[in-house]
C-alpha cells in the first residue's frame, strides 16, 4: 500500500517556499552521492509560484538535469505548454537555473503525439540509467478530477504499462506523459496540491479504498513514502 507524508502549509506563498526548499534539498542530497541529479517537473498553476523562487537558488545547476513529467502537443512558445510556464518562472532570465540542462518535450515539429511519445521515451532512456529509468524526484500536481501527469480518468492513457512516455488528451488537449510505471520508479516523488477545489480529489488520493480508474493519481505507487505539500484550502477538513 502506498504511504503518503502529508505536509500541511498556511497558504500559497507558504507552499510554494516549502515546495522549493524540498526540491532543493533533494538536489542537494542527490549531488552528494550521484555526479547530475535527474528531475521531473509538473505543469499548472500551482507551481509556478515554487518554481520563480527555485530558479533563483544558488544550487549547483550545472549538475542538474530537468525534464517534463507531461506536455500539451502544442508549441513550444504557446501559453498552453509547460515549457512557456518553465520560461516565465524557473528560468528568467539571471536565474541561476539557467545553467541546468533542460530536456523538452518535441511537440508540433513532430507529426503526432505518438511520435513526440516515442523522441521523448528515446532521449529519457539515453539520459537515465535503470529500467524503468529512475529519476531522483519527480513533482507532480493533482487535478480536480483526480488526475496527475496527463493521466486522465477513462484515458487509454492509464491502462499503459509497458511503455515509459504515452500519447493521450485531456481538457481539450492531445498529451504526452509519463505513464505509472515511469512514476512509480522515482526515488522521491512530490504532489504540490493548492485550492479548495483540490479537496474532494486529495481526499480520495489519500483514501486506501479509493480505485485508480476515478482516481489516477493513485497509480503512482513508489517503494519510498510519496510526500504531499498542501495548502491548508487543498486539506479536506
Amino acid at each position: 500500500m502506498t504511504k503518503y507524508e502529508i505536509q500541511v502549509l498556511e497558504d500559497k506563498s507558504s507552499l510554494a517556499l516549502a515546495a522549493s526548499d524540498l526540491i532543493t534539498q533533494i538536489i542537494e542530497s542527490t549531488l552528494k552521492n550521484k555526479t547530475r541529479a535527474k528531475i521531473a517537473l509538473c505543469g499548472g498553476s500551482t507551481p509556478k509560484a515554487a518554481y520563480s523562487l527555485l530558479g533563483k537558488k544558488n544550487i549547483d545547476w550545472m549538475s542538474v538535469d530537468l525534464f517534463l513529467g507531461d506536455e500539451r502537443w502544442v508549441d513550444n512558445k504557446s501559453q498552453d505548454s509547460n515549457c512557456f510556464l518553465l520560461n516565465n518562472s524557473l528560468f528568467k532570465e539571471g536565474n541561476p537555473s539557467l545553467e541546468a540542462s533542460f530536456f523538452a518535450v518535441s511537440t508540433v515539429e513532430l507529426s503526432s503525439p505518438d511520435e513526440s511519445a516515442d523522441d521523448y521515451e528515446t532521449i529519457l532512456k539515453n539520459n537515465l540509467a535503470g529500467d524503468p529509468p529512475k529519476f531522483d524526484l519527480i513533482l507532480l500536481g493533482l487535478g480536480d478530477d483526480g488526475h496527475t501527469a496527463s493521466l486522465f480518468p477513462g484515458s487509454d492513457a492509464l491502462f499503459e504499462r509497458d511503455r515509459l512516455i504515452t500519447a493521450g488528451e485531456g481538457k481539450g488537449h492531445k498529451r504526452i506523459t509519463f505513464t505509472s510505471k515511469l512514476l512509480s520508479a522515482a526515488d522521491n516523488v512530490v504532489f504540490l496540491i493548492s485550492g479548495s477545489s483540490k479537496q474532494t480529489a486529495l481526499k480520495h488520493l489519500l483514501d486506501p479504498s479509493e480505485s485508480w480508474e476515478r482516481t489516477p493519481a493513485k497509480l503512482v505507487a513508489p517503494n519510498s513514502e510519496i510526500i504531499v505539500l498542501a495548502d491548508k484550502d487543498a486539506y479536506p477538513s
